[in-house]
């Protein structure tokens, strides 16, 4: 889900990974920046096997917010890793605030984003989110 911020990306992801919850899915729902943290934490804790299998187990990951904060190599490499597992395998939702051009700015290395997009757009449904922002409307009283 792609969209400038206040489109509901958030929201609409929310929504499906509680209908996947009430259909007995297991789902896991991080901002990217929280996930990427979690990740270097396991690497330096020597726990990154651990925490591997704990994420490919579940049905659905939600990444959101990917775009909002750049990540340094590290971050970049570790998360294309663990999304890269999911492949063809499980179902990922990712939302972000930046268009598919504009993901050099959050892994800084175009072969890993090239990489990267390559396996999350194939076979994926993309939704362009852009809109006006819900917070941004003013409400409209009845006379």
């Amino acid at each position: 889900m792609l969209g400038n911020s206040g489109s509901g990306k958030t929201h609409m992801s929310t929504a499906l990974g509680i209908k996947a919850c009430q259909e007995g899915y297991s789902v896991l729902f991080k901002t990217a920046a929280r996930l990427i943290n979690g990740l270097k934490e396991a690497k330096n804790e020597k726990h990154l096997t651990r925490y591997a299998k704990t994420f490919e187990n579940y049905d659905l990951v939600i990444l959101d917010e990917l775009g909002y904060i750049p990540f340094d190599t590290e971050g970049s490499q570790l998360l294309f890793e663990y999304l890269a597992m999911r492949y063809e395998s499980k179902s990922t939702i990712i939302t972000s605030n930046l268009i598919f051009s504009e993901w050099i700015k959050i892994f800084q290395d175009k072969a890993l984003t090239v990489a990267m997009l390559d396996r999350l757009t194939h076979n994926a449904i993309v939704l362009n989110m852009n809109g006006e922002s819900y917070r941004r409307r003013k409400i409209e009283k009845p006379n």
